[in-house]
């Protein structure tokens, strides 16, 4: 097998379809022992599938579903696969498919614009550069985060399947791949949905005449708090605290009090009710699959946008918004050639466009063959990228505002990062306008939509990887397997929902996903561009949407990808840990913790390696040989049956 050939018969992206194929293209022949069949035989299959589509409809069994071939039976001889036509069973897979192209874009939309979006992004523009900041980014997504993306939604689209049972058809060394990501993707629901929690609290607590926040005559605020939007009344010191800070800390999460990772205390039953409330929207939006939630994403992931809209015409409106854009888009040029900066654009752009997840190969999966995953690819990630520039206006501002009213520079209101950003900063400003409990309301809407929408779909790479790999099991079972996996999130959840919760939030963060789901996909890169072969692979996408992708996308998954992977790897593992949270600093063992389960996901991968060689017959060369060779192959046709 060719590791990384480049294929010369490519053209840029921008140029037309070729106009004439090798000769050989008329006729069937054989390359790298896999028959490949003729534009004339495709046409002979095609006929012969639609005569047994008729015939299975006759049956009235009308569902939308694929025709497959098992081809591992019916070998020739020399080892080739035989022919479609001498398969002996067709049967349909009863995949679905997406019901309409907007359903399947709005899914990708909803997953990869989320709360960091809103938050991370605008924080990390204005710390590195301002506007300078953009031109990193913008190569970073070009050459990095872009080509990965447009690689899992071509994976997924091809071979149907989900990010566990895909590796079968790639590179059988790699499975472990599969089951890493999804521990990864549990990590992740462990913290994210209690995230979403205290959203939804604020936006309950915001359904009064005037937010909560905005005084400091409630019982959990303390001497210290100084409410400056009071004009004349109180003064800033370094000692104040605002209502909004004192809200957040002292009673959504009432961190006040644990002591730490050490003494976590009890539950926090609001947030809890609130979680409970969370994971019933997302159970009932996807335990019917892509039937219902393609329809949920039309509400969730198009809210967003209405509300940013109106955010920034309100906040253009309000004194000191200029000095927040200012702030935000001042380009300092000096700091484009820092390395930092390039570390920061390459890490932003990877997390924000969500490759290594399973959730766009998952999503991908349920798509037409001949579907157009390249324009997918481009107009999900490019409608990510300019909802985070969006968004920059968005808090920018909000913070600009505050920043008159304090009497301070903006680069020390908006000193605070993550959810501080959205819970403390853009809260108190938001309940200190005209008609604060509508504009605290939809913001606080706005960031529940976000988070709902990307875990739920989150959790549908999940499903869709283990129902793939286990279909007898699971096929027929979808609503129960659903409800467990729910029931373990929930379990999984609890820790975050204590009093020390949000330590437990910041220490799942850092550790659970960080470097672990770079190297997955990092790993994953390797498998489909240097063992499958980027020959097979340019040659899926053609056979896909029409034409072969130019010598520039095979050189960034080639190398490039890569590179930019290893390169965040590095910078991670080389960037000292320094967890801190509010006045607590994290002790050492819980840096020994979180190693541990940082690995915990990523150890799969060459567990499964030292299994797939055990079990494989054969000599070790003939072993490592039948491991990385795809162990079956499936036809599949692009006639849909309707539902």
């Amino acid at each position: 097998m060719e590791i990384h050939p480049l294929n010369n018969e490519v053209y840029p992206l921008n140029t037309e379809k070729p106009t004439a194929e090798p000769a050989k293209e008329a006729e069937d022949y054989k390359e790298n022992g896999v028959l490949i069949q003729s534009p004339r035989t495709a046409k002979k299959i095609l006929r012969k599938d639609r005569k047994k589509l008729s015939k299975f409809l006759k049956k009235g069994k009308k569902r939308q579903a694929s025709f497959v071939g098992p081809i591992g039976e019916g070998e020739g001889g020399d080892g080739a696969p035989t022919l479609h036509s001498d398969v002996d069973k067709i049967v349909p897979s009863g995949r679905e498919n997406w019901s309409n192209k907007v359903d399947f874009l709005l899914s990708v939309i909803g997953y990869v614009v989320d709360l960091g979006n809103v938050w991370r992004f605008p924080y990390i523009c204005y710390q590195n550069g301002g506007g300078a900041f953009l031109l990193p980014y913008i190569v970073m997504a070009m050459f990095g985060g872009i080509p990965l993306f447009y690689m899992e939604l071509a994976l997924g689209q091809y071979h149907r399947t989900g990010a566990i049972s895909i590796w079968a058809k790639i590179c059988p060394l790699f499975k472990g791949i599969g089951y890493a990501i999804c521990i990864i993707d549990l990590y992740i629901s462990f913290y994210y949905n209690t995230i979403i929690s205290w959203a939804l609290f604020y936006l309950y607590s915001s359904l009064n005449s005037m937010p909560p926040w905005t005084s400091c005559q409630n019982v959990w605020n303390t001497p210290n708090c100084t409410n400056y939007f009071l004009m004349g009344n109180d003064t800033w010191t370094k000692f104040s605290v605002s209502p909004a800070e004192e809200f957040y800390v002292r009673q959504v999460l009432m961190a006040h009090k644990s002591n730490g990772l050490g003494d976590v205390g009890g539950i926090n039953w609001h947030l809890l009710i609130c979680l409970l409330i969370i994971l019933t929207l997302v159970y009932f939006s996807i335990w019917h699959g892509i039937r219902t939630s393609g329809k949920v994403v039309w509400v969730t992931a198009t809210l967003p946008y209405f509300v940013l809209f109106i955010l920034l015409i309100r906040g253009a409106t309000l004194p000191g918004a200029w000095k927040g854009i200012v702030f935000y888009l001042h380009p300092q040029w000096n700091e484009m050639f820092a390395v930092q900066v390039w570390i920061d654009a390459a890490t932003q752009i990877f997390f924000s466009m969500g490759p290594g997840f399973g959730v766009l190969i998952a999503l991908a999966s349920y798509n037409k063959f001949d579907d157009n995953c390249f324009r997918d690819a481009i107009i999900t990630s490019s409608v990510n990228c300019l909802t985070s520039f969006f968004a920059g206006f968005v808090i920018f501002t909000i913070l600009g505002y505050m920043a008159e009213k304090r009497s301070e520079h903006v680069s020390e209101v908006a000193k605070d990062l993550g959810p501080s950003l959205l819970f403390i900063s853009c809260a108190e400003a938001l309940a200190n306008m005209h008609a604060s409990s509508f504009y605290s309301a939809i913001f606080f809407l706005m960031l529940v939509t976000m988070g709902l929408d990307t875990t739920f779909l989150g959790l549908e790479g999940v499903i869709t990887a283990v129902m793939d790999e286990y279909p007898d099991l699971l096929r027929k079972r979808r609503k129960w397997f659903v409800l467990v996996l729910i029931i373990i999130c929930t379990l999984g959840s609890m820790s975050t929902l204590t009093f020390g919760g949000v330590y437990v939030v910041k220490f799942f963060e850092v550790y659970a996903t960080g470097t672990a789901v770079i190297v997955v996909v990092f790993l994953e890169a390797i498998a489909v561009s240097w063992f499958y072969g980027m020959k097979q692979f340019c040659k899926d996408i053609s056979e896909m949407i029409g034409f072969t992708p130019g010598k520039l996308w095979q050189i960034c998954w080639v190398v490039i990808s890569p590179v930019f992977l290893m390169f965040i790897i590095i910078s991670l593992l080389s960037t000292p840990i320094e967890n801190k949270l509010f006045n607590y600093t994290y002790p050492h063992w819980t840096k020994v913790l979180g190693n541990f389960i940082g690995v915990s996901s990523v150890i799969w991968v060459p567990i499964y390696m030292i299994y797939k060689i055990i079990i494989t017959p054969g000599t070790l060369g003939e072993k490592i040989s039948k491991s990385i060779t795809p162990e079956s192959s499936v036809i599949v046709s692009s006639i849909d049956l309707v539902h």
